[in-house]
């Protein structure tokens, strides 16, 4: 490889930045600016104060302790206590709360006499997140309730034989992210899809405005005709950039988890340049095939602006069709997410975690390869030059 000819081009890429303001701004300060966006959006690592509704039928001094603790939880804020269900039910479908928490009559008497009663929690599954949340916190808050009443109601009542422990329980533990932090999970998906979604538009422009403009001869010419590295050279400049704001991110998402890295920061490094390679290497699979930079900015927006949905990040593959599992294996970020979560959060051990990287690398070589030889060809033929 001529290191002379890469140098040449990455030259030729950088004064072309340094004039054409919106290119150097994809790769610069605009994806910057959304990774700051989202952070400070996403600053709430967890849900607070989420509004609800309780319907007090009852109107006990137990019914009352639940209201307080409900409006004790960090979580929860009792926006409205209307006086029947379907009240609260207005109140849900004007999105004024998101969840309703109903005390039947005669709660406290149930409790006094049989040494139970039931309490009804509904959430809005149509903001998921939320409704979630909600549900959990009530869960939590009525446990609360339901421990000192053992203690006391139902001890005091019937007598201290009669306050049993439930004969199977269930305790949840948290494996991985374990602050439940909503602001480590959506940031570590956004970052990388905001970076390799960048990556590939700029390396379609990079590539593409090669042919648009008829000065694919003069690139080469000033790369000594030499296709590799004139193709890496001017590659350099935005995987520099963009894997530099890609460690960046990982530095911000440490410092939200307050753990560290459960297993290796050199793999995630890694694991970020591998992506943006692909991603370059893909944006000029787009560019050879098409010979049309439009075009190719087109697929380069359907193929990473679908990235984060079909990631099985935010909704299991596990029983999805076909389809939807093959085009997440056709994605670099699918199998970056999977080394972020094993190397960030879980600890996972290099065996299992040299299979995404094997797969990036894989695209990196197939569409590379692919690419270089087809640009080759729209090199030497005119009838693929100057078209918008």
């Amino acid at each position: 490889m001529s290191m002379r000819a890469l140098r040449a081009s990455a030259r030729r890429e950088i004064r072309f930045l340094r004039n054409s303001p919106w290119d150097l701004a994809l790769a610069t300060w605009i994806p910057c600016l959304l990774m700051i966006v989202m952070a400070w959006l996403f600053s709430s690592a967890v849900p607070r104060e989420l509004p609800i509704a309780v319907v007090d039928l009852d109107q006990s001094t137990t019914s009352r302790d639940v209201v307080r603790h409900l409006q004790a939880s960090p979580g929860l804020t009792v926006a409205a206590q209307p006086e029947s269900l379907q009240s609260a039910f207005s109140l849900a479908r004007a999105l004024q709360v998101y969840g309703v928490v109903l005390i039947p009559g005669g709660t406290e008497r149930d409790i006094q006499r049989t040494g139970s009663a039931s309490m009804v929690s509904y959430f809005n599954a149509s903001y998921q997140v939320a409704g979630q949340a909600v549900a959990r916190d009530v869960d939590a808050a009525v446990q609360a309730v339901s421990e000192k009443l053992a203690i006391t109601e139902v001890a005091l009542s019937r007598g201290p034989a009669n306050v049993r422990a439930a004969p199977i329980s269930v305790q949840s533990t948290v494996l991985f992210n374990p602050g439940r932090s909503y602001e480590h999970f959506l940031l570590g998906l956004l970052f990388p899809a905001i970076l390799h979604m960048a990556m590939c538009v700029a390396m379609v422009g990079a590539f593409g405005r090669e042919l648009r403009d008829a000065s694919i001869r003069h690139w080469l010419r000033d790369s000594d005709d030499r296709l590799v590295p004139a193709i890496l050279g001017k590659t350099v400049p935005y995987f520099l950039l963009f894997t530099v704001y890609g460690v960046l991110g990982l530095l911000w998402l440490i410092a939200l988890n307050g753990q560290g890295v459960a297993g290796g920061f050199i793999w995630l490094v890694l694991g970020q340049a591998l992506m943006y390679l692909a991603y370059a290497a893909i944006a000029l699979l787009f560019v050879a095939v098409s010979r049309n930079m439009v075009s190719a900015l087109s697929m380069a927006g359907l193929y990473a602006g679908t990235s984060l949905a079909f990631s099985g990040a935010t909704f299991p593959l596990q029983g999805a069709p076909w389809f939807t599992r093959l085009w997440s294996d056709l994605l670099p970020y699918t199998a970056y997410l999977k080394l972020q979560k094993q190397q960030l959060d879980m600890g996972s051990t290099l065996t299992v975690s040299i299979w995404p990287l094997a797969t990036m690398l894989l695209f990196v070589l197939v569409a590379g390869i692919v690419g270089v030889w087809l640009l080759g060809y729209a090199a030497r033929d005119p009838a693929a030059w100057g078209r918008r």
